[in-house]
């Protein structure tokens, strides 16, 4: 069962996605299917969610999601560029109204200077182009995943708000 501050997202979220006929994918790195699990948790979840990818590996968010190795390469996994082109590959192969993606640090190790452990990167894209939001969370690695999680459940409740409304304005 999720955590209830992540179940208190998801409800509200499956209700506007149900009710505006919103599709939703996931793809996941630092949560590690946290957010999925946390939509499939919910008994109606089939009505909305596409699916998702955990997409650890730098090769398997190439070879799942189509993020260039060439942004790999210039920003690095942990990226707000990465995060944008999990999320829209995630959208596409899904054929998702929205997607949501998550990269970060959740450490204890892996940090450096530059991108310090706790550092992480949301992404929502949808139709409009997307949204990406950059988190510095100072808790452990389960603090950290939770609050990416959250963050993830949030930014994507946010963006599907927002597309419901643009459908009911489009069709109105």
């Amino acid at each position: 069962m999720a955590a209830p501050e992540l179940r208190a997202l998801v409800e509200p979220l499956q209700a506007v996605c149900l009710a505006a006929g919103l599709r939703v994918a996931v793809a996941e790195s630092c949560t590690g299917g946290r957010v999925g699990d946390a939509l499939t948790d919910l008994a109606g979840s089939s009505g909305y969610v596409a699916g998702g990818v955990v997409a650890y590996e730098d090769a398997a968010k190439t070879a799942l999601l189509g993020v260039s190795p060439a942004a790999l390469g210039a920003h690095g996994a942990v990226s707000a560029q990465v995060a944008l082109a999990m999320a829209e590959g995630a959208r596409e192969r899904f054929a998702a109204d929205l997607a949501v993606a998550v990269t970060g640090i959740a450490g204890p190790g892996g940090g450096t200077a530059e991108k310090p452990v706790g550092l992480t990167y949301i992404a929502v894209a949808d139709a409009t182009g997307g949204t990406v939001r950059r988190h510095a969370w100072s808790g452990d690695r389960e603090a950290n995943k939770a609050a990416s999680a959250r963050g993830a459940l949030e930014l994507l409740l946010e963006r599907a708000v927002a597309c419901a409304a643009e459908r009911a304005a489009r069709s109105g």
